[in-house]
């Protein structure tokens, strides 16, 4: 089974318009010459593209390729994951893009800097660009290689394609091509997915007879409620933990958080969570099906029980191969889909790594450097960083199993920055040391679970006994897992039962852990004062929360303050000034009172009694 000159006419044709988009925004407009408009796309998107490209982000080829395998081994239980996603986005929606909002951020690690200290937001921009660079190489090469596998489809031909045409249109255009992009690559992959259900099912007698044989071949799964967290999937796991999955992409992530700040107003960047929510669901749902339809054709006769492919991960593009053989140009239409994912996921990487790195690594250290030269650095650091992508896939190719440690790795660091989030974001007592500390905590019980849990997986030596171990990417873009089929399952007790923790449960026992350090560690070193916090960095759901306490218990517990309510435009001043005193560069008290006077409209922040009023400058 090989690719056809249509095939590959309809694979170029991709690569080609997608190119075309980001050199049209490269020399369309303001020609991508501010940083403002070349990181930010001027923050002057709607909602549609904005939620298309917020899904196509979430839509990797690792999901494309994962799900469908994973319906067709294991059954449906997986689309209970879609019960988390109502919370997954209502959440960021109402709390995290208010506060990101108001604060006019251009990185979402700026906010620790405001909240906390400059120490603590280096090193949360730290552990970005160490999950990011890990994760881009492996996202590039590893549909390439399942391509290369299954089609003969040259390897390294598709992974350089790829990799410069992702980074020509990145380094060119701009955050606007790559949200345009996104879209139009959202299309292909709804188009070739479709394309793929409909001729398989037809193949098959219709979708009454897939139901049918799904049902016989008991894939067809009810709600599990067992509470057992070393379960891998039951409602609990998938309805629960995948609810901090989500937090902790769409909550708090760079690539996305960045989308919603290019947004024109707020309530458009509202908007576009629930925008993207039932798009979600449509995914999950083709994704499930497909996964049906697999099953309808083989059976329990898998392709890979019979040699035709060596992993998981091959076996839908063997699925396509086979449906399409007769039909030219569809092969071609379906591989666009899937390489599509790879390119919005690779793409968002480039250009929100460029942002964090000008943002929170440069511009500090260089605050008179002048917009021409940012802008071209800028474009420099997306075209670095696509080397490196490069680069890394590169490295990918020779770690061999090593690829999914580097999925699990991603989806490890996820969980302890949400953490750090939500300990500076829902609690006004921490300080930057608990910050910290805690971050370190949640990274070192992340890396323990996790590579403990692979190693002793791979190395035979788990005390759960094995007929057959395969390594399939899960989910999405944030994780991954070794898939296991039990013969037999006692119960697990001590380090044992931690190492066989559901990868769905990582995400929110990694936040716990540095939220609980955090504030353990806050409390020993000194609780920070509410009249120490920068306004608008902390939400007040602890106020909503205890409400029934008399107000001065809640003023004792610094949580009456509420959130800044931003007037026409919130001026960056005021965080300006905030920065300098976090880092001890504060000047003279007459200086202080010159810079007041010079502010416009002030705002009163109700606040704990003996904290001074808080002044905002506004555009007014």
């Amino acid at each position: 089974m090989h690719f056809t000159t249509v095939d590959y006419v309809i694979f170029v044709l991709l690569l080609v318009a997608s190119a075309g988009i980001g050199l049209f925004y490269a020399f369309s407009g303001g020609r991508q010459r501010t940083t403002q408009e070349f990181l930010m796309a001027d923050r002057s998107m709607s909602c549609l593209p904005v939620s298309l490209s917020l899904l196509a982000t979430f839509q990797s080829a690792v999901a494309i390729l994962g799900a469908p395998s994973e319906v067709y081994t294991f059954g449906t239980q997986y689309w209970f994951l879609g019960c988390s996603y109502f919370l997954g986005l209502l959440i960021p929606a109402h709390v995290f893009i208010p506060v990101f909002y108001r604060l006019r951020l251009s990185s979402a690690y700026e906010y620790l800097e405001l909240r906390f200290n400059k120490s603590v937001r280096i090193c949360g921009t730290a552990t970005f660009i160490f999950q990011m660079v890990i994760y881009m190489g492996v996202v590039l090469y590893a549909p390439a290689l399942a391509l290369n596998a299954v089609t003969g489809f040259d390897l390294w031909g598709a992974v350089l394609a790829m990799g410069l045409v992702c980074t020509l249109y990145t380094a060119l255009g701009g955050l606007k091509a790559v949200i345009w992009t996104d879209v139009f690559q959202t299309v292909v992959m709804f188009a070739g997915q479709l394309a793929v259900i409909v001729v398989g099912a037809s193949q098959a007698g219709g979708i009454g007879e897939v139901w049918r044989k799904a049902v016989n071949g008991s894939r067809i799964a009810g709600i599990d409620l067992n509470p057992d967290p070393l379960e891998r999937h039951t409602f609990w796991t998938l309805g629960v933990g995948g609810i901090f999955l989500m937090l902790a992409l769409y909550g708090v992530n760079q690539a996305q958080v960045q989308r919603y700040l290019s947004s024109r107003t707020e309530k458009e960047a509202v908007m576009s969570c629930y925008v993207v929510f039932p798009c979600q669901q449509i995914v999950l749902g083709l994704g499930c099906l497909m996964g049906l339809v697999m099953f309808a054709r083989y059976g329990e006769d898998s392709p890979l029980e019979k040699g035709y492919v060596k992993s998981n991960d091959q076996m839908v593009l063997y699925f396509v191969m086979d449906v399409f053989r007769d039909l030219p140009g569809l092969p071609g239409l379906f591989v666009a889909c899937l390489f599509s994912g790879a390119l919005s996921t690779i793409s968002s990487a480039f250009n929100s790594l460029a942002t964090v790195t000008m943002e929170d690594l440069i511009k500090p250290y260089f605050p008179n450097m002048n917009e021409a030269k940012a802008t071209l650095l800028s474009k420099g650091l997306a075209l670095a960083y696509g080397l490196v992508c490069l680069a890394m896939a590169y490295l990918a190719s020779i770690m061999g199993s090593v690829l999914q440690a580097a999925f699990s790795i991603f989806g490890m660091v996820g969980g302890p920055l949400l953490g750090l989030f939500c300990l500076g974001m829902f609690f006004p007592w921490a300080n930057p040391i608990g910050a910290v500390v805690g971050l370190g905590a949640g990274l070192a019980m992340a890396f323990w679970i996790g590579i403990g849990s692979f190693v002793m997986r791979i190395s035979g030596s788990s005390p759960v006994p094995t007929l057959n171990t395969t390594a399939l990417p899960l989910f999405d873009n944030m994780t991954t897992t070794v898939m296991t089929t039990l013969a037999t399952k006692p119960r697990l007790t001590g380090v044992e039962a931690l190492y066989s923790l559901s990868y769905m449960w990582y995400s929110a026992h990694n936040s716990a852990t540095v939220v609980v350090v955090g504030l353990i560690v806050s409390f020993l070193t000194g609780p920070m004062k509410e009249k120490d916090l920068t306004p608008g960095t902390v939400f007040p759901v602890l106020g909503t929360l205890l409400f029934f306490l008399p107000e001065r218990y809640r003023e004792k517990l610094c949580c009456i303050t509420p959130l800044v309510q931003k007037p026409k435009e919130l001026s960056t001043q005021t965080y300006q000034k905030a920065r300098k005193d976090k880092n001890g560069k504060k000047g003279d008290q007459a200086q202080t009172e010159d810079d007041e006077n010079d502010l416009g409209t002030r705002i009163a922040l109700p606040s704990c009694q003996l904290t001074a009023h808080t002044v905002v400058e506004t555009t007014l």
